[in-house]
C-alpha cells in the first residue's frame, strides 16, 4: 500500500522584548536560576498580571507579514495543567480568540512552489525548565523562563514530507528574524517546534492518528524526527498495529522517537476566560503603526535583487536568508558600481566560507561591507587578480588593513604593463627551448605549461588574461 504523510507544525517563537508577558521580570537569558521569576510569575497570592504591549506589536508585525486576518478583539485563557516548572498550575495563553488567525507562507522544494497555512498565531507565557544533568537522581527547576512571552505558529497540515516542513520551518525562521521579533535562537530554545505527524492511504480523505513529537531544536533533527516517526507508523500499521495518538520525545543520540505521554485534547486542559486580564482590544491606529514598523520582507527582497542586481535565484536566496546578510551584501554592492555580481560570488563563496570557519555572524565580521567593496574594486580595475585577492582577503581577515593597505605592504600589485609581461613571455621561451619545439609541432596542451611558468615567474602578478593574449602572439611566431 502506498502511504501519504500529513505534518502539521507548531512553532514557539520566543518574542524579543525585555520584560514579561504579564510582569517586569527580565527575559535576559543566562541568568543564575531563578533570580528572574517575580511574584507575578508565580502568582503568588494577590498579584495581577498586565499585559505587555510590545509583545501584542510584535505579534501584530507577524500576522501582517503573513497576510492574517489580525482580531481587534482576542482573549487570554488560562490553560490548566500540573507539572513541577509551572509555578501557578495553569498557563496564560489565547485560545477561542487568538490575536491572528488565518495567514499563509509560500515554500519552495524543488522548485515547485506551495502554500502552506497558517491556522493560528497566539500569545502565550512560556514555562519554567526542568533541570537534570546537574542532580543525581533529582530535578532542579529554574523559572527564569516562566512568563517570558511567546508567539505559538500553528499550520495546517498541509505538509507531506519532512522535507516540506524543515522549508518551511526555515522559511518561517527567517521571517521572524526579519521582522525583529525573536532572535531564532534554537539552541537557547527561543525557536523551539512541535511536529503533529499522521500518515493514511494515498487517496483517502480522513487523517491518520497523529503522534506529537515535542520540543526539537534543529532543522536536521526536525527532518530526521519526522522521517523516524512515518516509518515507525507504516510499520506499525502494516504490521497490525493501531497509532496511538500521544506526545513522543525525538532521542537524536540513537534517531528514533519515543513515548513520552498520551495526548491530550484541548477539553483536557479546561480552558476558561482569565479573570484577572481584560481582551486584548487593538484599535485601528495600533495596527497601522505595526504596519509602518515592517521590513521589506524576505521575498520581496529576493526579488529585488534579481531584478536589481541581476542575480541568479539562488544568489538572491543566500544573499536574503537573513537581514544582516542582505544589508551586508547591498551596503558592499552600493560602493562597487557594475560590480554587484562579483560582491555576491565574494560574500557568498570566501566570506561565508570564512564565517563558517570561525562559527561568526556576519555582523562580526573582520571584514566589513565598505573593506570588501575595496577589494572587489581592486579586481574590477586589475590592480590584482582573482587569485592574489583570496590572499589579499585573507590577510585582511586577520587584521592587516583595507584591501590598498594590504596590496601596498605586500607588494602585490598586479603587472600589466604588456612590455613587462612579453619580455617575461622571452625569458621563459629561452629557457625552455624543448618545451617550445614541442608546442609548435603540435602540442598545444603545452600552452599551460608556458602560462604557468610566467605566473611563476612574476609570483602570480602578471595579469592573466594579458599573459594568455600575449603568449598566443609570441608561441605563433614561426622559427626563424
Amino acid at each position: 500500500m502506498e502511504w501519504e504523510t500529513v505534518i502539521g507544525l507548531e512553532v514557539h517563537a520566543q518574542l524579543l522584548t525585555k520584560s514579561k508577558l504579564f510582569s517586569g521580570s527580565s527575559t535576559q537569558f543566562g541568568a543564575q536560576p531563578n533570580t528572574q521569576a517575580c511574584a507575578v510569575d508565580i502568582a503568588l497570592p494577590g498579584v495581577l498580571p498586565v499585559m505587555n504591549l510590545e509583545a501584542a506589536r510584535m505579534a501584530v508585525k507577524f500576522g501582517l507579514a503573513v497576510g492574517a486576518t489580525v482580531n481587534r478583539r482576542s482573549v487570554f485563557a488560562r490553560k490548566n495543567y500540573f507539572y513541577p516548572d509551572l509555578p501557578k498550575g495553569y498557563q496564560i495563553s489565547q485560545y477561542e480568540l487568538p490575536v491572528v488567525q488565518l495567514g499563509r507562507l509560500m515554500i519552495d522544494v524543488d522548485g515547485m512552489k506551495k502554500e502552506i497555512g497558517i491556522t493560528r498565531a497566539h500569545l502565550e507565557e512560556d514555562a519554567g525548565k526542568s533541570l537534570h544533568e546537574a542532580f543525581e537522581g533529582l530535578t532542579g527547576i529554574d523559572l527564569n523562563r516562566a512568563g517570558t512571552p511567546l508567539l505559538e505558529i500553528v499550520s495546517e497540515p498541509d505538509m507531506r514530507s519532512a522535507k516540506e516542513a524543515v522549508t518551511y520551518l526555515k522559511k518561517l525562521h527567517v521571517l521572524v528574524r526579519y521582522l525583529g521579533i525573536c532572535d531564532g535562537n534554537m539552541q537557547e530554545g527561543s525557536f523551539r517546534c512541535d511536529a503533529n505527524v499522521s500518515v493514511r492511504p494515498k487517496g483517502q480523505h480522513a487523517f491518520g492518528t497523529r503522534a506529537e513529537l515535542k520540543n526539537i531544536n534543529s532543522f536536521r533533527f526536525v527532518e530526521k524526527a519526522i522521517d523516524y516517526e512515518v516509518a515507525r507508523q507504516v510499520e506499525l500499521i502494516e504490521s497490525g498495529g493501531k497509532v496511538v495518538q500521544e506526545t513522543r520525545l525525538y532521542d537524536s543520540q540513537s534517531n528514533e522517537t519515543r513515548s513520552m505521554r498520551s495526548k491530550e485534547e484541548a477539553h483536557d486542559y479546561r480552558y476558561f476566560p482569565d479573570p484577572d486580564l481584560l481582551p486584548l482590544e487593538l484599535d485601528e491606529q495600533f495596527i497601522k503603526e505595526a504596519a509602518l514598523g515592517l521590513p521589506e520582507l524576505p521575498d520581496a527582497k529576493r526579488e529585488r535583487f534579481v531584478r536589481e542586481y541581476g542575480l541568479s535565484a539562488y544568489d538572491a536566496e543566500v544573499l536574503t536568508g537573513s537581514r544582516e546578510m542582505a544589508d551586508y551584501y547591498e551596503a558592499a554592492a552600493a560602493m562597487v558600481p557594475g560590480q554587484a555580481k562579483l560582491a555576491a560570488n565574494w560574500i557568498i563563496g570566501d566570506l561565508s566560507g570564512y564565517l563558517n570557519r570561525d562559527s561568526l555572524g556576519i555582523g562580526d565580521a573582520p571584514v566589513t561591507s565598505a573593506m570588501l567593496a575595496g577589494l572587489v574594486c581592486r579586481i574590477a580595475d586589475s590592480t590584482i587578480s582573482g587569485k592574489i585577492a583570496k590572499d589579499v582577503f585573507d590577510a585582511m581577515w586577520n587584521g592587516e588593513g583595507d584591501a590598498d593597505a594590504v596590496i601596498g605592504k605586500k607588494g602585490l600589485r598586479q603587472i600589466t604593463d604588456e612590455s613587462a609581461i612579453e619580455r617575461i613571455i622571452d625569458e621563459v621561451m629561452a629557457r625552455n627551448p624543448k618545451q617550445l619545439e614541442q608546442y609548435r609541432s603540435g602540442q598545444d596542451k603545452l600552452f599551460g605549461f608556458f602560462v604557468g611558468q610566467v605566473m611563476k615567474a612574476t609570483q602570480g602578478k602578471a595579469n592573466p588574461a594579458q599573459v594568455n593574449e600575449s603568449l598566443r602572439k609570441k608561441l605563433g611566431d614561426k622559427p626563424a
